[in-house]
């Protein structure tokens, strides 16, 4: 092992096991943190999956450490702490307490924190992050039910969140190359900071961000910041040369899509799909909680469908969201959601279900958990950032589309089978 990755979410960790894979990296994704005798096979990069971004920030420093010293034990040179695009994260800052621990535990120096991914059109400019032409504080994530962003300076989120100076490598050296952006860690270093935001506005940026971090024990970001780790260790020798894609098939079986993200791109996508004429139940949290909606009735919906790929969401507008987190509290209802699509899909995993496209991190987490899937070969990608991944070490394996709620195109829900056999 060579590189070793700490990712506080699902589908984030998915996101940069294919863009490591992609890079030329042998990847595996691991679902949690794996015991110590857990067998990693050839992997030159290994992807640790947590469940870390809205628990509160102790109990996520206590599993990202853990998480990181079993990679440090396994071997790898260089941890990279992954977080989501669009910088979000509790009130209390599980960003910051994370990042502080981790440095503390590599003895690091100096670490940076670079949420861009320009395909996804998530940029930093002078340590504001954008989404589209957009301030992060003025997108839909302002209304994130979870994790809402008011505040598009990194520099001072990231401050908010911990205890170490925080500084800016900015645009101006950033668009010199890594030449100069080395020389902006160092001078970082001279002057007592300890996490420095780097801008990036496209992908050259983020390969000259990587190739200067290239003697980092730790870095922080999206996972567009692995863009140019992989070609360190390429020209160090210690990996080969890139290949083309590889062959990627699914077990015979059934399909279902499971969405419990409320995020604008995900409710366009159940329209879109709506309007293709594709069926979809909508989970209300309030009928949950009050027992009329059951896991039993909703795979029972799902069962005699006669459709190839039947939606089953809770995904509500930003008003919706907040009456029904006002009767049952913010974590409750998301937890309830979470539980009853969990619950859905291992009884679906029963019944000859092998497919299986979710979008939300948080319930793609639970639904992970409950099919018993433990490690993930990455597959093809389906739109940036998301692609097919399949079960590893089980007789029958599972296809998985595991979608961070923000990502993927309106078509989304409708196209993604077709990257699949």
């Amino acid at each position: 092992m060579l590189l070793g990755a700490v990712a506080d979410d699902l589908t984030g960790a998915t996101d940069l096991a294919l863009t490591l894979a992609r890079e030329g990296m042998r990847t595996v994704q691991v679902i949690g943190v794996p015991p110590a005798d857990f067998d990693f096979g050839d992997a030159e990069a290994v992807v640790l999956a947590l469940k870390s971004r809205t628990i509160p920030a102790s109990e996520a420093v206590t599993i990202s450490r853990a998480a990181a010293r079993r990679l440090l034990d396994a071997g790898a040179e260089q941890i990279v702490f992954k977080y989501c695009s669009t910088f979000d994260s509790t009130p209390a800052g599980n960003i910051g307490q994370v990042t502080e621990a981790l440095l503390e535990l590599l003895d690091a120096p100096l670490t940076i924190a670079c949420p861009a991914f320009p395909t996804n059109g998530r940029a930093v400019y002078r340590g504001h992050l954008f989404v589209g032409d957009t301030l992060l504080s003025d997108s839909p994530m302002k209304d994130h039910p979870l994790t809402p962003m008011d505040d598009a300076n990194l520099v001072r989120v990231l401050q908010r969140q911990t205890t170490l100076p925080v500084g800016l490598v900015s645009h101006d050296a950033v668009k010199e190359g890594s030449a100069a952006i080395s020389s902006a860690f160092q001078a970082a270093i001279a002057g007592g900071e300890k996490i420095m935001i780097v801008d990036a506005l496209d992908d050259n940026h983020l390969r000259q961000i990587g190739r200067a971090a290239s003697g980092m024990k730790l870095i922080t970001g999206g996972s567009g910041i692995a863009l140019g780790l992989p070609e360190n260790f390429r020209r160090a020798g210690k990996i080969g040369e890139k290949k083309a894609e590889w062959a990627f098939s699914a077990t015979d079986g059934r399909a279902v899509i499971l969405a419990g993200s409320c995020s604008a791109a995900t409710r366009r996508q159940i329209d879109q799909a709506m309007r293709a004429e594709v069926p979809a139940l909508k989970i209300n949290p309030l009928l949950v909680a009050k027992g009329v909606v059951t896991a039993e009735s909703v795979a029972d919906w799902v069962k005699t469908s006669n459709h190839p790929t039947p939606i089953v969401y809770s995904s509500a507008d930003p008003s919706e969201v907040i009456d029904i987190q006002k009767e049952l509290g913010r974590e409750n209802a998301g937890a309830l959601v979470e539980d009853l699509l969990a619950e859905v899909a291992g009884r679906l995993k029963q019944d000859n279900f092998t497919r299986f496209l979710v979008a939300g991190g948080e319930t793609s987490g639970a639904v992970v958990q409950a099919l018993g899937v433990s490690a993930l070969q990455i597959g093809p990608e389906i739109d940036p950032g998301v692609p097919w991944t399949r079960s590893v070490g089980e007789e029958r394996p599972i296809a998985l589309a595991l979608k961070s709620g923000n990502f993927g195109a309106d078509d989304f829900f409708l196209k993604a089978w077709s990257r699949i056999q």
